[in-house]
């Protein structure tokens, strides 16, 4: 296989960690982007849960669970390291997990750089300890920036907002290492288009507006029950209910509102490959605010709504998006479907969400990243693939 300028295609690591879904369908998307540019041989690599299958596992469960039973905990642990530099004591533990686990792969698979999708900077700090030279980039997948994607290390950033590369250059990295690009998504979303006859797929009748809920990869949006009560006493609007893989949470949904009245405005999905379809025939998102999320309803031209945003990155994430209007943050269902109504009967209020989205719209992240990652590749530093026996 040759690259772009006939050469052999550079081999490629992708770095990501399964903390919800966002991260790997992040390295999934820059795989298909780079694959569309000839640069095939890319390598997607848990790191922690190769390494640590145990502690990815805890700790994966433990995350999941801060959301409904100790967020404030996990809310004070991400605010109180988020400034973290990265040769603070912390930051070398962090950064430690994974690293003797990684230093065998890169001698097995002898890539030419790697990209992380999740802030697990071993490869970072062992370029810093042993002297390694391949080129390490970072894509953020949050709108949030932690301090632990940021490594002195790191030759490429790959952020979502021009706010974000204003932030990394006050921490004092160089602009020429920044790139606005956006969070990559799937291929779907390239070209988000109404279909009517999705409709029909769907069951989503004709003339109704879509308020489209995602409860989050694993269900984690909490009182959906109450919340989808709440919009069906609006007899304008069909409510359409994804579950992700929460095969408990649909199955109870369609138990508590079977015989419901209003139930034939309510359709209840599992996981759907294919969001993006269902996001162009919506008229508005309920969401939990996760960067991947976001970034999907930003391309689809949705206006969000987030209900009670949990403490850390999702809360930061939901502050960001209604700063700029392209987002509404609500605590109770009935003030959820308020605001959704008032968007829905407001012409000069839908515009302006409208407008506030385009601004922050970037169908194209993932074409992006390849694009540039393809140009800067035999720039950045240490470019070559050396790995110290």
């Amino acid at each position: 296989m040759t690259g772009l300028t006939g050469t052999k295609s550079p081999k490629l690591m992708i770095l990501y960690a399964s903390y919800g879904d966002g991260h790997l369908q992040a390295a999934r998307a820059i795989r298909d982007a780079l694959a569309d540019r000839d640069m095939e041989q890319t390598v997607l690599v848990d790191l922690l849960a190769e390494a640590h299958p145990w502690i990815n596992e805890m700790t994966r469960r433990v995350y999941m669970k801060s959301f409904t039973l100790l967020p404030g905990l996990y809310g004070w642990v991400y605010d109180r390291t988020k400034p973290m530099k990265h040769d603070s004591l912390f930051a070398n533990w962090l950064h430690s997990f994974g690293r003797d686990r990684l230093r065998r792969i890169l001698l097995s698979e002898k890539p030419d750089a790697v990209i992380h999708t999740f802030p697990l900077m071993a490869m970072p700090a062992m370029k810093e300890r042993i002297g390694l030279r391949i080129p390490s980039c970072s894509v953020v997948t949050d709108f949030d920036l932690h301090q632990r994607w940021v490594h002195p290390n790191i030759d490429r950033y790959y952020v979502p907002t021009e706010d974000m590369k204003r932030e990394l250059i006050s921490l004092g990295i160089h602009d020429g290492r920044i790139c606005v690009s956006g969070i990559p998504l799937k291929r779907g979303f390239r070209t988000v288009t109404p279909d009517p006859e999705l409709r029909a797929k769907y069951g989503l009748p004709a003339g109704k507006p879509v308020v489209l809920i995602m409860a989050g990869a694993h269900g984690l949006l909490p009182n959906i029950n109450a919340i989808v009560a709440a919009l069906l006493e609006q007899p304008a609007v069909t409510v359409a209910l994804v579950c992700g893989r929460n095969d408990s949470l649909a199955q109870t949904m369609r138990s508590s509102f079977e015989g419901h009245p209003e139930a034939d405005r309510l359709r209840i999905f599992g996981y759907m490959e294919q969001i993006h379809e269902l996001m162009a025939l919506a008229t508005c998102l309920v969401t939990k605010p996760g960067g991947v999320t976001l970034s999907e309803a930003l391309a689809a031209g949705l206006p969000i709504f987030i209900y009670r945003p949990v403490p850390g990155q999702e809360r930061n994430n939901a502050l960001y998006m209604e700063k700029k209007g392209a987002a509404v943050i609500t605590y109770s269902p009935e003030q959820l479907s308020y605001e959704i109504m008032n968007l829905i009967h407001d012409p000069i209020r839908l515009m302006n969400s409208k407008k506030a989205i385009l601004s922050l719209q970037r169908i194209n992240a993932a074409d992006t990243i390849a694009l540039d990652f393809c140009s800067s590749l035999h720039i950045m530093e240490g470019v070559s693939s050396v790995v110290p026996q």
